[in-house]
């Protein structure tokens, strides 16, 4: 009778451990978040390509209109979190400062109003690949096959001409040399000016020096760059200025200055303005959240404020002309960098 007693014992504890182990089981598994809830705890304020917390800074440099690099910079702290240090400046100053700063690198994002002269930074393999939000909406052209250079906006240069001094205007590039132009041209600093030095490139390319040289037998000076060569034509000093930035003529005319812009029959240089994330960049994630930000809707509405012309082709300005009905001359990029930087040093030599 002990024995069988014993047995029944046994048997009951068993079964109760059996279903203890089944209920300790089940709370673990309780315990467990689904799937979809672990999801659902990741924050997308600020996501990368990798769907990463962005926060820290981001350090650009990048060139003018100074009021359009304010509203970039504000709207994307606004947007991210992250804080911009920016450096402002001509591409020039901007190439410069990177090679003063080769040994330590600063710069995650540099953007340069030269396509050139990003294509001189990508021969020197310091660019990384990124495709960028909306890389299908990129005008043609405006990112390399690599897809290091993203062209966000672009400007083209124009001749502009002080309508107190000429009060209407239509000559070709070639016909500026003529004697009724003499002591009245006046030219970008194609040294300063990354527009103005790929226009300069471009034409050589395409027509040679003649022009050029015809202009600066009629006594075409170099006032300095862009904003140095625009003032000299909208105090008279000069009447015509060649290849002069189109967006600062547009935003001129709009505050009631004196001049006017065309762009002349035998065409000009449309030039993407390149944005590329520097491999040395100390903050790679913050830089392609940048970049991402550049062809954003918001974005590429601030370029079109600013007489730019926007990098997506669904975007449209209706303060200037568009693309589309500018003349341009084909641009053959890899020539024109090779004879850019001499291009436009000789600028100087035969305008002096």
């Amino acid at each position: 009778m002990k024995k069988i007693v014993a047995m029944l014992l046994a048997v009951i504890m068993c079964i109760g451990l059996a279903a203890c182990g089944t209920q300790n089981e089940k709370s673990k598994d309780d315990s467990k978040p689904s799937e979809s809830t672990t999801a659902s705890t990741v924050s997308t304020d600020t996501p990368t390509e990798d769907n990463k917390q962005l926060s820290g800074k981001v350090t650009v440099y990048m060139p003018s209109p100074a009021g359009l690099a304010d509203d970039i910079v504000a709207g994307f702290k606004a947007k991210t979190g992250i804080e911009v240090e920016v450096f402002q400046g001509t591409t020039g100053e901007i190439l410069a400062r990177l090679e003063a700063e080769e040994a330590n690198p600063v710069a995650d994002v540099v953007i340069l109003a030269s396509w050139s002269d990003g294509l001189s930074i990508k021969a020197e393999d310091k660019i990384m690949s990124y495709t960028p939000a909306n890389a299908d909406k990129i005008v043609d052209g405006w990112i390399d096959a690599d897809s290091t250079l993203f062209g966000y906006s672009a400007s083209a240069v124009g001749v502009i001409y002080n309508t107190t001094v000429i009060p209407e205007l239509s000559a070709n590039w070639s016909e500026l040399a003529n004697e009724e132009y003499k002591d009245i041209l006046a030219i970008p600093d194609p040294e300063k000016s990354g527009a103005c030095k790929d226009f300069v490139a471009g034409f050589v390319n395409q027509y040679g020096w003649d022009a050029f040289e015809g202009m600066a037998a009629n006594g075409m000076i170099v006032p300095g760059a862009n904003k140095a060569a625009l003032e000299a034509v909208t105090t008279g000093e000069v009447g015509i200025l060649v290849a002069g930035v189109d967006y600062n003529a547009y935003s001129s005319i709009a505050k009631g200055e004196p001049l006017e812009i065309y762009y002349p029959a035998d065409g000009t240089v449309v030039n993407p303005r390149p944005a590329m994330i520097m491999k040395t960049a100390p903050n790679v994630d913050n830089a392609k959240a940048f970049v991402d930000y550049l062809f954003s809707d918001e974005v590429q509405q601030m370029v079109a404020d600013a007489y730019l012309l926007p990098g997506r082709t669904d975007v449209f300005c209706d303060n200037r002309m568009n693309l589309s009905d500018i003349p341009q001359i084909e641009c053959d990029w890899d020539k024109m960098m090779e004879i850019a930087s001499d291009s436009a040093a000789k600028i100087n030599e035969i305008c002096n």
